[in-house]
């Protein structure tokens, strides 16, 4: 019985035994087995701007995941450069002006980052400069260009209209009162040459001085002959003043010269055109009676013409008064009709805050028609010799004008300039960038977001820190 109670319990052992052992060789690998924690991510933040975060995932406008960013990423880049890192701060990780001395989290439950020491500490580069890396840099479409010193010129372009020449408009009034007679030149239109016959008109007046100066001749033949010379001296004296009556009447000279010869009076007398020209407007028919005051013809000489056009303000320090003009017209098409600016008027036009220029043009042609419409181009003869860069270079926030210089290979620098005259896509710079110096073209306005960020960050690791009221939560 006893021999049989012992086989039992070693039965019983060795089973026991094998079982263990069984059980430690199932349970041997999962004794390595480290279990990580899981991170949570304090937000997200999108891939093609850093500065446009979400606190849950969420997709760009391109449709690219938001890259989360975690609260120990700072700490274990800290741990990577073998040392502690002092925190000044923590900062809003949506709003980076409000910060808090303590951590905290804000309304929505995210924690406020931290800003390390070495993060704000002074440097040698200009405040705001950015760092980008290349492959930031490439996927928002980050270009440059060099800024050099170039000469600019410009071309304005304006709508001009023909007008007539006002220094070559003839108008025509009578000297004395009477009545039309004969009206040959009667068609509005007509062209009409130097000292050719308009009209003949019957005038008392006319009609007496011519009296007067028949009687003159007759008077001075009777006593040119006298021996006394104060006789003589005024009977000449007299057909002076009688002929000279006449022609201030407008007599022509070949009426004026048949009647010297045959002292024979003209009821009707001529009256010439002064100059050549077109005749615009008719103010008398015949039989009318007329004065001084009625306008009889206006002629104009269109051998040349004036053009008005308007040019904008940012336009007027380029041109000048004889810069030479180019002008196009639908009318007479494949012509090139080449002038110069005449005048520059003094004064804006209210409604539409244009400056308007006048330009003389040849046209012994008789092409150019007055109110044609026409294509201004003013060569401006103003070349500025100065540093120029492409126009999109410039940043204007505010009252300020700055660009972004490459100060590196992918490090940015704002930089404060001056502005002058802008063309064909180019701008002046009068102050702040030399020639040879980089500039970024393209994605500037990210850039300047970025280097707003870090500039307020700058400035809040500056001794008065501002407290939040979140630090409430302590």
């Amino acid at each position: 019985m006893n021999k049989q109670l012992l086989l039992t319990a070693a039965v019983t052992l060795a089973i026991g035994l094998m079982g263990g052992y069984w059980l430690a060789e199932q349970t041997e690998p999962n004794e390595n087995v480290h279990t990580t924690p899981t991170r949570q991510p304090l937000f997200y933040r999108s891939p093609m701007n850093p500065s446009a975060t979400s606190p849950v995932p969420a997709k760009d406008a391109m449709g690219m995941d938001y890259v989360p960013v975690y609260g120990d990423d700072a700490a274990e880049e800290a741990g990577s450069a073998g040392g502690e890192r002092k925190i000044l701060f923590y900062r809003n990780p949506m709003n980076p002006a409000v910060t808090s001395p303590v951590p905290t989290k804000d309304n929505m439950g995210m924690d406020y980052l931290p800003v390390y020491a070495e993060d704000s500490a002074p440097s040698a580069d200009p405040v705001g400069t950015v760092k980008i890396d290349a492959v930031t840099a490439q996927n928002i479409g980050v270009r440059t260009a060099f800024a050099k010193q170039s000469k600019l010129s410009h071309r304005v372009r304006a709508v001009g209209r023909i007008a007539y020449d006002e220094e070559r408009i003839v108008r025509l009034h009578p000297k004395t009162e009477g009545w039309i007679e004969t009206l040959r030149v009667d068609k509005t239109g007509q062209w009409v040459r130097q000292n050719e016959d308009l009209l003949s008109i019957y005038s008392p007046q006319l009609v007496a001085s011519q009296q007067e100066y028949v009687l003159a001749l007759n008077n001075l033949k009777v006593l040119e002959k006298s021996p006394i010379a104060d006789i003589r001296r005024g009977a000449e004296d007299l057909v002076k003043s009688s002929r000279e009556r006449l022609k201030l009447l407008d007599v022509p000279a070949h009426q004026l010269h048949e009647l010297t010869d045959s002292h024979q009076i003209k009821k009707s007398l001529h009256i010439h055109t002064p100059a050549s020209g077109i005749v615009i407007n008719i103010g008398a028919r015949e039989g009318q009676y007329v004065t001084p005051e009625t306008e009889l013809y206006m002629i104009a000489d269109l051998s040349k013409v004036w053009a008005y056009a308007d040019i904008y303000e940012y336009e007027l320090p380029w041109v000048k008064e004889g810069d030479p003009v180019e002008m196009r017209l639908a009318g007479v098409p494949g012509r090139l009709f080449k002038g110069k600016l005449a005048f520059i008027y003094p004064y804006a036009e209210a409604k539409t805050r244009t400056i308007k220029v006048r330009l003389t043009f040849d046209n012994s042609e008789l092409l150019l028609k007055p109110d044609m419409f026409a294509d201004i181009t003013i060569q401006a003869g103003k070349e500025l010799d100065a540093v120029v860069v492409p126009s999109e270079a410039v940043v204007r926030s505010g009252a300020q004008t700055q660009v972004f210089v490459v100060r590196a290979p992918g490090k940015f620098e704002p930089r404060l300039v001056t502005t002058g005259l802008a063309s064909n896509g180019h701008i002046a710079i009068v102050e702040g960038l030399g020639a040879g110096e980089e500039v970024v073209t393209s994605a500037q306005f990210l850039i300047d977001s970025e280097s707003r960020l870090r500039e307020a960050t700058a400035k809040m690791a500056e001794p008065s820190v501002i407290e939040h009221e979140g630090h409430a939560h302590d």
